[in-house]
C-alpha cells in the first residue's frame, strides 16, 4: 500500500534514471516555461481533444495535435509519446519501438525542465530530516512531476521489449522504482498543496488515482515470492486499495479518466480471466462500456472490449458481432485487426469451428509480427483438429511445426513461456510420429478459456470429443512412451470441463486419476500441478475449505521446473489471497 507518510523527493529519482536522462535533467539550455499562448490549461484542453480524436479512431488527427508542441509542452510531449508507445506495443516493429523510445526520452527531458528545482538549502535540509516542501510546488511543477512519473512508467515498460540485456532489465527496474517514488510524491503534493484557486486539480488527482491504483493492483497480483522481494526494496500492493483508487479516478472528469477506464477494462476483462481463477467485475465493465460507446460508437477499443465482455459471458454470437465491428471500424492501425483476429480464432475454436478458426489463424500467421512461433504452432494445431487431413495438409502441418522454433523471441533477456511451451510441443509432434492429442483444447486450457463454457451445448460438444479421444487411446494397439502423458492430459481436460458442467464429483475422479499418473509421465510434468489446482478449486466450491487451501499450498511448494509454471503461480496466488481470509473466518466461527 502507498503510505501517505513516506516521502521521496524527485532529486532522488534522478539518480535512478540512466545517465542520458540525468544529463537531460541538468539541461538548462531550454527555458522552463511554456510559450505564452500555450498555457497549462490550454495544453490540457488540447490533450483532452486529442483523446477524443484517438478514441473516435482519428489517430492521425490526435497525433497531429500533439506534435507541434511536443518539444515545449509536457502534456503535448506525453500525448505524442503515448500514441507512439501504443503503436510500438501493437506492432512489435523495431522501428516503432525505437521511435517510441526516443519520444519518451524527449518527453522526460521536457518534463524535467518544469519539475521543481531545490535550492542548496532545501537539498541540505532534505538530507538531514528527509522532509519535502510539498506545499511549495507550483501548479506547473506538480503537473510536471506527474507527467514525469507517467513517462518513466512507459519507458520502463518499453525497455523490457527494446533490449535483451541484463543491464537493460536492471535499468527498467530502476525506472519503475523511480516512477513509484514519483507517484508517492504526487500523492503528497495532492494532500498538502493548496489547490483552492486551481482549475486543474481534478486532472492531477485523476493521475494520482490512476498511478497509485495501477501499482497497487498489479503488485498485489504477483506471486508471494516476488512480492517479498519487492517489499524488501520498498514496493507493496493492496488489491482493494488499487481498485478503489481506479474507480475514483474513473468518476473524476479529468484527462486521465480514460486511463483509469482502460485499466479497469483491461484488468476485469483480460488480466483476471487469464491469470486468476475468478471472473472479472462485469457490472462495472457494462456501466463503463455503455457510457463510452455512447460517446465513441465506432471506437475500436470500446467495440473490442464489448466483444470481450460478451465472450467472457459465453455469448458467442454477440461477441463475434462486436469483434467484427471493432475490426471493420478503422484501417489506420491494421495491427489492431490482429487483436480481433486473435479473439475470433479462439471464439471459433470454442465452437469447434475449425475451418473458421483456421481463416483467422492464416491471417495472423501472414500479417502479424507479434509471435510467429505461437502463430505457426496454433495454425498447425487447428489443422490437426480437423477430420480427414489430406497429404498436402500434412505437409503444411509438418512445415509449420519445423518453423515453430525458428522465430523464438526473447524479452528482457528471457524466452516467452508460451513460446517455450509450443516449441516443446512441436518437438513432441515429431517424436510422437507426427501426432498430438487435442492440441487446441490444451492451448485453450492454458489460456484459461474454459471459463467461457457457460452454455451446455458447447461444453457437451467438447466433452464428447474428449471421451472419444480417450476411447481411441485405450483401444489403440500402437503403444508409445507418451501414452501416460496423453492420458493425463485428457483426464485433466475432462476434469476441467466437468467442473464447468456442474459435475464436481465426476470432475474430481478424473483429476485424481490424472494425478495418480505422476510417476509415469515422461514429458508433460506441468499436468500434475495444474490438475492439483483444478482439484483445489472444486474442493473449495464443495465447501472443503481446508482441503482446498492445502492442495493449493502443495502445488505451490512441491512442484517446480515445469512448463507454464509462472502462469499457474499467478492463479495459485490469487486463489490463496481470496481463500485464506475466508478459511480463517470460517475456522474462527466454528471453533
Amino acid at each position: 500500500m502507498f503510505d501517505s507518510e513516506m516521502t521521496s523527493h524527485s532529486d532522488d529519482d534522478d539518480q535512478e534514471v540512466d545517465i542520458d536522462e540525468f544529463q537531460d535533467a541538468c539541461d538548462t539550455s531550454d527555458i522552463s516555461t511554456l510559450p505564452e499562448h500555450m498555457t497549462l490549461d490550454r495544453a490540457m484542453e488540447e490533450a483532452q481533444k486529442a483523446i477524443e480524436y484517438f478514441f473516435n479512431n482519428q489517430f492521425t488527427e490526435a497525433r497531429n495535435m500533439m506534435v507541434p508542441y511536443a518539444n515545449s509542452s509536457m502534456y503535448h510531449a506525453l500525448g505524442n509519446s503515448v500514441f507512439l508507445y501504443l503503436e510500438a506495443l501493437l506492432t512489435f516493429d523495431p522501428q516503432n519501438i525505437q521511435a517510441a523510445s526516443k519520444a519518451l526520452k524527449d518527453s522526460i527531458r521536457v518534463c524535467n525542465r518544469f519539475r521543481k528545482k531545490n535550492t542548496l538549502g532545501e537539498s541540505l535540509g532534505k538530507m538531514v530530516v528527509r522532509k519535502n516542501n510539498f506545499d511549495q510546488f507550483t501548479e506547473e511543477e506538480a503537473h510536471a512531476e506527474l507527467c514525469y512519473a507517467e513517462c518513466l512508467l512507459l519507458k520502463s515498460m518499453l525497455t523490457f521489449i527494446e533490449d535483451e540485456t541484463l543491464a537493460s532489465f536492471i535499468k527498467a527496474g530502476f525506472k519503475i522504482r523511480s516512477c513509484y517514488n514519483c507517484y508517492k510524491d504526487c500523492q503528497q503534493i495532492l494532500f498538502k498543496r493548496d489547490w483552492n484557486s486551481s482549475t486543474t486539480k481534478h486532472h492531477f488527482e485523476g493521475g494520482v488515482m490512476m498511478g497509485i491504483g495501477t501499482f497497487n493492483l498489479m503488485i498485489s497480483m504477483l506471486p508471494a515470492r516476488i512480492i517479498k522481494l519487492l517489499e524488501f526494496i520498498g514496493f507493496s500492493g493492496n488489491k482493494q486499495l488499487g481498485l478503489d483508487h481506479l474507480q475514483k479516478g474513473y468518476h473524476l472528469e479529468g484527462i486521465r479518466q480514460i486511463l483509469c477506464i482502460m485499466t479497469l477494462l483491461g484488468y476485469n476483462l483480460m488480466v483476471l480471466y487469464i491469470v486468476s481463477h475468478s471472473e472479472g467485475d462485469l457490472k462495472i465493465c457494462e456501466e463503463i462500456l455503455k457510457k463510452q460507446l455512447g460517446k465513441h460508437p465506432n471506437g475500436v477499443w470500446f467495440l473490442f472490449f464489448k466483444g470481450r465482455m460478451e465472450f467472457m459471458r459465453g455469448n458467442l454470437d454477440q461477441a463475434k458481432e462486436w469483434y467484427l465491428k471493432s475490426w471493420r471500424s478503422q484501417n489506420t492501425w491494421p495491427q489492431f485487426h490482429h487483436v480481433c483476429f486473435w479473439e475470433l480464432l479462439w471464439l471459433e475454436s470454442v465452437r469447434c469451428n475449425w475451418k473458421e478458426a483456421l481463416e483467422y489463424s492464416n491471417r495472423l500467421t501472414k500479417e502479424s509480427k507479434w509471435s510467429r512461433t505461437i502463430y505457426s504452432y496454433q495454425k498447425a494445431a487447428i489443422m490437426l483438429m480437423m477430420d480427414n487431413i489430406s497429404s498436402s495438409d500434412k505437409e503444411i502441418i509438418n512445415s509449420l511445426m519445423k518453423d515453430v522454433p525458428k522465430y523464438k523471441q526473447r524479452i528482457a533477456g528471457k524466452s516467452i513461456p508460451m513460446e517455450k511451451f509450443v516449441i516443446k510441443k512441436s518437438e513432441r509432434y515429431f517424436n510422437q510420429k507426427q501426432h498430438l492429442i487435442l492440441p487446441v483444447f490444451e492451448l485453450m486450457y492454458l489460456w484459461n478459456l474454459f471459463k467461457v463454457f457457460k452454455q451446455f451445448n458447447l461444453t457437451d460438444q467438447v466433452y464428447k470429443l474428449l471421451e472419444k479421444t480417450l476411447a481411441t487411446l485405450n483401444s489403440s494397439t500402437l503403444k508409445s512412451k507418451y501414452d501416460m502423458d496423453n492420458r493425463a492430459l485428457i483426464l485433466l481436460l475432462q476434469g476441467a470441463v466437468l467442473r464447468r458442467m456442474q459435475s464436481p464429483l465426476q470432475a474430481l475422479e478424473c483429476l485424481e486419476n490424472a494425478i495418480a499418473l505422476q510417476k509415469d509421465i515422461v514429458d508433460d510434468t506441468y499436468l500434475i500441478p495444474y490438475a492439483i489446482v483444478e482439484l483445489a478449486l472444486i474442493e473449495w466450491d464443495l465447501g472443503n475449505k481446508e482441503k482446498a487451501v492445502l492442495a493449493l499450498e502443495d502445488a505451490r511448494k512441491n512442484y517446480t521446473g515445469y512448463s507454464m509454471e509462472s502462469r499457474l503461480h499467478f492463479r495459485i496466488h490469487t486463489a490463496l489471497t481470496e481463500f485464506k481470509p475466508e478459511l480463517k473466518n470460517f475456522q474462527d466461527t466454528h471453533l
